[in-house]
Protein backbone atom coordinates (compact mmCIF):
# COMPACT_ATOMS: atom_id res chain seq x y z
CA UNK A 1 0.00 0.00 0.00
CA UNK A 2 1.32 3.38 -1.07
CA UNK A 3 1.54 6.43 0.79
CA UNK A 4 -0.73 9.51 -0.44
CA UNK A 5 1.64 11.37 -2.34
CA UNK A 6 1.17 14.11 -5.02
CA UNK A 7 -0.09 12.80 -8.58
CA UNK A 8 1.71 14.43 -11.48
CA UNK A 9 -0.18 17.20 -12.64
CA UNK A 10 -1.56 18.91 -15.68
CA UNK A 11 -2.35 22.66 -15.59
CA UNK A 12 -3.78 23.43 -11.85
CA UNK A 13 -5.43 20.36 -11.55
CA UNK A 14 -4.02 16.31 -10.92
CA UNK A 15 -3.38 14.04 -13.30
CA UNK A 16 -6.89 12.33 -14.45
CA UNK A 17 -8.81 15.02 -11.96
CA UNK A 18 -10.36 16.79 -15.40
CA UNK A 19 -11.47 13.81 -16.95
CA UNK A 20 -12.76 12.22 -13.59
CA UNK A 21 -15.01 15.66 -12.93
CA UNK A 22 -16.41 16.03 -16.64
CA UNK A 23 -17.09 11.97 -16.83
CA UNK A 24 -18.68 12.29 -13.50
CA UNK A 25 -20.89 14.97 -14.16
CA UNK A 26 -21.92 13.37 -17.85
CA UNK A 27 -22.87 10.15 -16.14
CA UNK A 28 -25.14 12.18 -13.34
CA UNK A 29 -26.74 13.57 -16.21
CA UNK A 30 -27.55 10.21 -18.38
CA UNK A 31 -29.18 9.26 -14.96
CA UNK A 32 -31.60 11.85 -15.51
CA UNK A 33 -32.05 12.67 -18.75
CA UNK A 34 -35.69 11.29 -20.64
CA UNK A 35 -37.36 11.18 -17.16
CA UNK A 36 -40.57 13.03 -17.09
CA UNK A 37 -41.02 12.75 -13.35
CA UNK A 38 -38.93 13.75 -11.05
CA UNK A 39 -40.74 13.48 -8.08
CA UNK A 40 -39.65 10.23 -6.39
CA UNK A 41 -37.61 10.07 -2.89
CA UNK A 42 -34.08 10.27 -3.08
CA UNK A 43 -33.06 6.79 -0.17
CA UNK A 44 -31.92 8.07 2.77
CA UNK A 45 -32.65 11.81 2.11
CA UNK A 46 -35.37 14.45 2.29
CA UNK A 47 -35.22 15.45 -0.95
CA UNK A 48 -36.70 14.03 -4.44
CA UNK A 49 -35.07 13.38 -7.40
CA UNK A 50 -35.63 16.64 -8.86
CA UNK A 51 -34.04 18.22 -5.75
CA UNK A 52 -31.03 16.19 -5.47
CA UNK A 53 -30.89 17.05 -9.27
CA UNK A 54 -31.48 21.28 -8.65
CA UNK A 55 -28.67 21.07 -5.47
CA UNK A 56 -26.24 19.60 -7.89
CA UNK A 57 -27.00 22.02 -10.27
CA UNK A 58 -26.61 24.90 -8.01
CA UNK A 59 -23.60 23.39 -6.43
CA UNK A 60 -21.63 23.04 -9.97
CA UNK A 61 -22.40 26.82 -10.68
CA UNK A 62 -21.18 27.99 -7.06
CA UNK A 63 -18.33 26.30 -7.24
CA UNK A 64 -17.27 27.05 -11.06
CA UNK A 65 -17.52 31.11 -9.92
CA UNK A 66 -15.13 30.43 -6.92
CA UNK A 67 -13.39 29.00 -9.39
CA UNK A 68 -13.88 31.87 -11.79
CA UNK A 69 -12.63 34.54 -9.09
CA UNK A 70 -16.47 35.25 -8.32
CA UNK A 71 -17.02 35.52 -3.99
CA UNK A 72 -19.51 33.64 -3.07
CA UNK A 73 -20.83 32.57 0.32
CA UNK A 74 -22.20 29.83 1.31
CA UNK A 75 -23.07 28.62 5.02
CA UNK A 76 -19.54 29.46 7.87
CA UNK A 77 -18.31 25.88 6.77
CA UNK A 78 -20.24 23.86 9.83
CA UNK A 79 -22.26 21.11 8.02
CA UNK A 80 -24.87 22.40 9.86
CA UNK A 81 -24.89 25.87 8.26
CA UNK A 82 -24.24 23.90 5.02
CA UNK A 83 -27.51 22.43 5.13
CA UNK A 84 -29.33 25.15 6.30
CA UNK A 85 -27.52 27.33 2.94
CA UNK A 86 -28.70 24.28 0.37
CA UNK A 87 -32.73 24.23 1.97
CA UNK A 88 -32.60 28.23 1.34
CA UNK A 89 -31.21 28.06 -2.09
CA UNK A 90 -33.32 25.38 -3.13
CA UNK A 91 -36.14 27.42 -2.49
CA UNK A 92 -35.35 30.17 -4.32
CA UNK A 93 -34.19 27.96 -7.43
CA UNK A 94 -37.46 26.62 -8.77
CA UNK A 95 -36.13 24.15 -11.70
CA UNK A 96 -36.97 20.11 -11.32
CA UNK A 97 -37.17 18.98 -14.60
CA UNK A 98 -34.54 16.42 -15.46
CA UNK A 99 -33.80 17.52 -18.84
CA UNK A 100 -32.60 21.26 -18.06
CA UNK A 101 -31.07 20.12 -14.78
CA UNK A 102 -28.85 17.54 -16.53
CA UNK A 103 -27.78 20.34 -19.28
CA UNK A 104 -26.68 22.64 -16.30
CA UNK A 105 -24.69 19.96 -14.71
CA UNK A 106 -22.90 19.00 -17.32
CA UNK A 107 -22.27 22.85 -18.22
CA UNK A 108 -20.77 23.89 -15.16
CA UNK A 109 -19.14 21.26 -14.45
CA UNK A 110 -17.36 22.25 -17.74
CA UNK A 111 -17.26 25.78 -16.68
CA UNK A 112 -15.36 24.95 -13.38
CA UNK A 113 -12.75 23.06 -15.49
CA UNK A 114 -12.54 26.37 -18.27
CA UNK A 115 -12.05 28.91 -15.40
CA UNK A 116 -9.31 26.12 -13.61
CA UNK A 117 -7.21 26.31 -16.61
CA UNK A 118 -6.93 29.71 -16.72
CA UNK A 119 -5.14 29.94 -13.31
CA UNK A 120 -2.06 29.26 -11.92
CA UNK A 121 -1.97 25.90 -9.88
CA UNK A 122 -0.77 28.22 -6.75
CA UNK A 123 -3.70 30.47 -6.54
CA UNK A 124 -5.73 29.26 -3.30
CA UNK A 125 -9.81 30.48 -3.57
CA UNK A 126 -12.15 30.52 -0.62
CA UNK A 127 -15.05 27.40 -0.32
CA UNK A 128 -17.61 26.63 1.64
CA UNK A 129 -15.34 24.37 3.30
CA UNK A 130 -12.39 27.12 3.90
CA UNK A 131 -9.58 28.13 1.78
CA UNK A 132 -8.07 25.13 -0.83
CA UNK A 133 -5.96 24.65 -3.42
CA UNK A 134 -6.91 24.67 -6.81
CA UNK A 135 -6.24 20.91 -6.82
CA UNK A 136 -8.30 20.44 -3.43
CA UNK A 137 -11.23 22.21 -4.63
CA UNK A 138 -11.40 20.53 -7.64
CA UNK A 139 -10.92 17.08 -5.22
CA UNK A 140 -13.94 18.67 -3.71
CA UNK A 141 -15.75 19.32 -6.67
CA UNK A 142 -15.98 15.68 -7.99
CA UNK A 143 -16.08 14.20 -4.29
CA UNK A 144 -19.78 16.36 -3.92
CA UNK A 145 -20.96 15.03 -7.58
CA UNK A 146 -19.76 11.19 -6.64
CA UNK A 147 -22.34 11.30 -3.17
CA UNK A 148 -25.12 12.96 -4.83
CA UNK A 149 -24.93 10.84 -8.00
CA UNK A 150 -24.93 7.73 -6.20
CA UNK A 151 -27.65 8.90 -4.08
CA UNK A 152 -29.17 9.69 -7.73
CA UNK A 153 -28.61 6.53 -9.00
CA UNK A 154 -30.19 4.52 -6.28
CA UNK A 155 -33.40 6.59 -6.62
CA UNK A 156 -33.61 5.96 -10.20
CA UNK A 157 -32.11 2.35 -10.19
CA UNK A 158 -28.86 3.21 -12.23
CA UNK A 159 -25.13 2.14 -11.99
CA UNK A 160 -23.39 4.51 -10.16
CA UNK A 161 -20.66 6.08 -10.82
CA UNK A 162 -17.99 5.47 -7.97
CA UNK A 163 -14.83 3.48 -8.46
CA UNK A 164 -11.14 2.73 -7.16
CA UNK A 165 -9.58 5.69 -9.19
CA UNK A 166 -12.19 8.33 -8.81
CA UNK A 167 -12.28 7.39 -4.95
CA UNK A 168 -8.08 8.35 -5.14
CA UNK A 169 -9.08 11.56 -6.43
CA UNK A 170 -11.16 12.62 -4.15
CA UNK A 171 -8.66 12.00 -0.86
CA UNK A 172 -7.01 15.28 -1.12
CA UNK A 173 -10.49 16.84 -0.59
CA UNK A 174 -11.43 14.02 2.20
CA UNK A 175 -8.13 14.31 3.74
CA UNK A 176 -8.12 17.70 3.96
CA UNK A 177 -11.57 18.81 5.38
CA UNK A 178 -11.48 16.16 8.14
CA UNK A 179 -10.13 18.49 10.72
CA UNK A 180 -12.81 20.54 9.71
CA UNK A 181 -15.68 18.14 10.36
CA UNK A 182 -15.17 16.56 13.54
CA UNK A 183 -17.86 15.25 16.01
CA UNK A 184 -18.88 15.42 19.06
CA UNK A 185 -18.15 11.87 19.79
CA UNK A 186 -14.95 12.18 19.31
CA UNK A 187 -14.64 14.75 22.54
CA UNK A 188 -11.32 13.66 24.54
CA UNK A 189 -10.61 10.89 22.23
CA UNK A 190 -6.63 9.93 22.29
CA UNK A 191 -5.86 7.18 19.44
CA UNK A 192 -3.81 6.63 16.47
CA UNK A 193 -5.52 5.26 13.72
CA UNK A 194 -3.47 3.84 10.04
CA UNK A 195 -6.43 3.62 7.15
CA UNK A 196 -5.17 1.79 4.33
CA UNK A 197 -7.39 1.57 1.04
CA UNK A 198 -7.01 -1.79 -0.91
CA UNK A 199 -4.53 -1.36 -3.52
CA UNK A 200 -4.46 2.03 -3.36
CA UNK A 201 -3.35 4.66 -0.44
CA UNK A 202 -2.21 4.47 3.36
CA UNK A 203 -2.38 7.57 5.60
CA UNK A 204 -2.91 8.35 9.60
CA UNK A 205 -5.47 9.86 11.77
CA UNK A 206 -4.04 11.22 14.78
CA UNK A 207 -6.53 11.84 17.67
CA UNK A 208 -5.19 13.98 20.74
CA UNK A 209 -7.74 14.74 23.18
CA UNK A 210 -10.33 15.52 20.72
CA UNK A 211 -8.10 17.53 18.37
CA UNK A 212 -6.94 15.96 14.77
CA UNK A 213 -4.03 15.53 12.61
CA UNK A 214 -3.90 14.10 9.66
CA UNK A 215 -0.72 12.21 8.16
CA UNK A 216 -0.49 11.66 4.20
CA UNK A 217 1.47 8.62 4.92
CA UNK A 218 1.25 6.05 7.24
CA UNK A 219 1.97 6.44 10.76
CA UNK A 220 4.01 3.84 13.52
CA UNK A 221 2.45 2.13 16.52
CA UNK A 222 -1.31 2.44 15.13
CA UNK A 223 -3.97 1.60 17.97
CA UNK A 224 -6.64 0.74 15.29
CA UNK A 225 -5.70 -0.38 11.65
CA UNK A 226 -8.28 -0.56 9.32
CA UNK A 227 -8.51 -1.56 6.05
CA UNK A 228 -11.09 -1.04 3.56
CA UNK A 229 -12.22 -1.21 -0.17
CA UNK A 230 -12.06 2.55 -1.20
CA UNK A 231 -15.49 3.15 -2.54
CA UNK A 232 -16.95 1.56 0.75
CA UNK A 233 -14.53 4.02 2.66
CA UNK A 234 -15.80 6.86 0.50
CA UNK A 235 -19.39 5.83 1.21
CA UNK A 236 -19.35 5.51 4.98
CA UNK A 237 -17.16 8.69 4.92
CA UNK A 238 -19.99 9.97 3.03
CA UNK A 239 -22.65 9.05 5.49
CA UNK A 240 -23.98 6.34 2.59
CA UNK A 241 -22.76 2.98 4.08
CA UNK A 242 -23.32 1.45 7.58
CA UNK A 243 -19.93 0.71 9.06
CA UNK A 244 -21.24 -2.51 10.36
CA UNK A 245 -22.89 -3.96 7.40
CA UNK A 246 -19.68 -3.43 5.30
CA UNK A 247 -17.55 -5.27 8.47
CA UNK A 248 -19.86 -8.43 7.88
CA UNK A 249 -19.77 -8.08 3.92
CA UNK A 250 -15.83 -8.49 4.48
CA UNK A 251 -15.12 -4.81 2.75
CA UNK A 252 -13.65 -4.15 6.16
CA UNK A 253 -10.87 -5.42 8.39
CA UNK A 254 -9.43 -4.10 11.11
CA UNK A 255 -6.96 -4.99 13.57
CA UNK A 256 -4.55 -3.34 16.13
CA UNK A 257 -4.26 -3.20 20.29
CA UNK A 258 -7.77 -1.00 19.80
CA UNK A 259 -9.87 -2.95 16.97
CA UNK A 260 -13.06 -1.77 18.59
CA UNK A 261 -12.51 2.02 17.85
CA UNK A 262 -12.59 1.07 13.85
CA UNK A 263 -16.38 0.64 13.62
CA UNK A 264 -16.84 4.18 15.93
CA UNK A 265 -14.11 5.60 13.16
CA UNK A 266 -16.83 7.76 11.30
CA UNK A 267 -19.22 8.61 13.92
CA UNK A 268 -16.34 11.03 14.95
CA UNK A 269 -16.56 13.18 11.81
CA UNK A 270 -19.63 14.50 10.13
CA UNK A 271 -20.17 13.76 6.63
CA UNK A 272 -18.98 16.67 4.47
Amino acid sequence: MEPISAPARRGALPEGLSEAIRGTAAEIAAQLRGRADTDGPVPGSEWTVGEAAAHLAQANQLMADIAAGQGRSHGDGTPQSLAAANEVALAQFGQRAAEPLAEMIVAQADAFLRAVDLRSPEDTVDTPLGAMDLATFGSYLLTHMLGHGYDLARAVGGAHMLDRKRVELSMPFMMATMPNVVAGAAAGLTARFAVRLWGTAAFGVIFTNGEVTISSRPITRPDCTILIEPVTFLLIALGRCDPWGAIARGRVLTWGRKPWLAPRFPTFFTAP
